[in-house]
């Protein structure tokens, strides 16, 4: 193992609205194919909170209202030797409409219900499921104003 080789950091952002969450097909980057929650990278110095409300309407136009903080996972994606430990938002409300701000990244925004979320999953929504969280269970405080 490299020891110069570390994880990165991943927010991942739930957006809930009538029952639904938001999730985007993937495009042009590993897990392409795949189905997200909206997020990215941490970048140095910024708090979780604030990359999820730059991350979220850099891709969908949407703002955050509210937010909390969800559980994690640790995803190693093997094949494309990368690893990422991904920390999960949950925004419980937002503004705007969603749309794709980042076609380049994303083919596609939709609300699905939590139970009929598309396939295949990106790899930290696999994660997450195997975790057994669901947006129904638990209700952690919110986080931020």
């Amino acid at each position: 193992m490299n020891p110069e080789i570390r994880p990165y950091i991943g927010v991942a952002v739930i957006v809930i609205r009538d029952g639904r969450v938001l999730l985007g097909k993937r495009r042009n980057a590993h897990g392409a194919g795949t189905w997200q929650f909206p997020g990215g990278h941490l970048e140095f110095g910024e708090s979780i909170e604030a990359c999820a409300r730059r991350e979220l309407f850099e891709e969908t136009g949407l703002s955050i209202i509210d937010l909390r903080m969800g559980p994690f996972t640790n995803d190693v994606f093997e094949d494309e030797n990368k690893h990422y430990v991904t920390l999960f938002v949950v925004a419980d409300q937002t503004s705007g409409d969603a749309r794709v701000k980042e076609p380049d990244k994303c083919e596609r925004w939709g609300w699905y219900r939590w139970s009929e979320m598309p396939q295949p999953h990106f790899l930290p929504i696999a994660n997450l499921l195997r975790q057994g969280f669901n947006i129904a269970g638990g209700d952690p405080e919110p986080c931020c104003d």
